[in-house]
């Protein structure tokens, strides 16, 4: 063999693999330090405390659950309200793994296999929100996962009023084809999007966002009245809006985007649920009756999905948010929509793809920016623990 010759880096086992996509730990904050020995309480509670965040919600939910079950007879609704709480074993569990929401899921199955009208399914889409991801967001509170905390303010009061506009005056402006299209062929461009920002090798990225300033809350602001309107249309949409923006303009990695962003949307789901039910007072009774039957999947999936998604490698969440987009427009299309739809799908994803685009490249200008600014060897430490290999 020439001595010039490249040398093969042995592949890696699948225990390797496994460890490196699937293992890779939860960035938490600063572990608790005790000043004196530990009592018997702090010491189990340390060595435990993965397992208690997922006991409490689950415990709390299905107690209150179980109760109003047997007061008016859930049980009887499961012959013909089986397919939601089934689909949901597996969307709950997507909403607090990914920054897609239990909609993300929910709104496609319903709309395109089951026919149920767009505001049925956004209702639906809210008031499982609203149990489920916020049985997630306690667990990420809890387990005290890293966050975006700033994001999740600024975000979440400019989402309030984008919430309230898009369900008091812009819903009824987008009929039920207008609402499945717009909802397929944005999260399309996002992943397209996504996947060109992933396939850039040895891409720097950071736990929050760096040099925060006066503009850079302005934009938070922004996007959560961009995004409450998303979700005021299909029943999500914070979610994806803001961990776009985290990730491709200001470089936060997923393992800190996706968390956020499951805060935001739990928040945003409650108050789009209060909106609904107190102040216009017009949710049907086919979402409250999927509600009942999938309380106890959205309560003991989704805070296990926010626990499970924590291990994973940004990459594996960034693939599953790939192969959801992939399979909702794969729904669409076999739906065989008009092909108005189809044209008016098509140029929103390409306008889409190349906003996203522009946003990636604004974020590669502002990174060079902040890594100037910063010392090299300061900037590589804190990044290291988050750049691939």
């Amino acid at each position: 063999m020439s001595l010039n010759s490249p040398v093969k880096k042995p592949r890696k086992t699948l225990k390797e693999f496994i460890g490196k996509y699937f293992l890779e730990g939860q960035i938490l904050e600063i572990e608790k330090e005790f000043a004196e020995k530990p009592s018997w309480w702090d010491s189990f509670h340390e060595k435990h405390r993965k397992f208690i965040a997922l006991l409490i919600p689950f415990v709390f939910i299905q107690s209150i659950w179980i109760l109003t079950a047997f007061r008016f007879d859930f049980f009887r609704l499961y012959p013909t309200r089986w397919q939601i709480p089934l689909t949901m074993i597996f969307g709950s569990c997507i909403s607090g793994m990914t920054s897609a929401g239990g909609g993300a899921v929910a709104f496609p199955v319903m709309t395109l296999l089951l026919n149920i009208d767009a505001n049925t399914s956004r209702d639906y889409a809210l008031m499982q929100q609203s149990i489920g991801m916020s049985t997630s967001m306690f667990v990420i509170v809890y387990m005290q996962i890293v966050v975006e905390k700033r994001a999740i303010l600024l975000c979440g009061l400019g989402s309030i009023p984008g919430i309230i506009v898009g369900l008091t005056w812009l819903d009824e402006l987008f009929n039920e084809l207008a609402k499945k299209t717009f909802f397929i062929a944005v999260g399309a461009s996002f992943a397209i999007s996504l996947y060109m920002l992933n396939s850039e090798k040895k891409r720097i990225h950071y736990q929050t966002i760096p040099e925060f300033n006066t503009w850079k809350a302005l934009v938070l602001l922004i996007t959560g009245y961009v995004g409450g309107i998303c979700t005021a249309l299909t029943g999500t949409g914070l979610d994806i809006v803001v961990f776009a923006i985290l990730t491709l303009l200001f470089r936060v990695s997923e393992k800190t985007a996706t968390p956020t962003t499951v805060v935001l949307q739990a928040i945003n789901s409650i108050m789009g649920f209060y909106w609904r039910a107190i102040f216009e007072g017009h949710i049907p009774q086919l979402a409250w009756e999927y509600l009942a039957v999938t309380t106890p999947v959205s309560a003991t999936m989704a805070p296990l999905g926010s626990f499970l998604g924590s291990h994973f490698h940004r990459l594996v969440l960034a693939f599953m948010i790939y192969a959801l987009e992939y399979l909702s427009v794969l729904g669409f299309l076999a739906t065989q929509p008009p092909w108005e739809a189809m044209a008016i799908g098509a140029a929103i994803v390409v306008c889409g793809f190349i906003f996203f685009v522009i946003i990636m490249r604004i974020g590669k200008r502002i990174q060079k920016g902040v890594e100037k600014a910063r010392h090299p060897i300061v900037a590589i430490r804190q990044i290291r623990h988050l750049e691939m290999p």
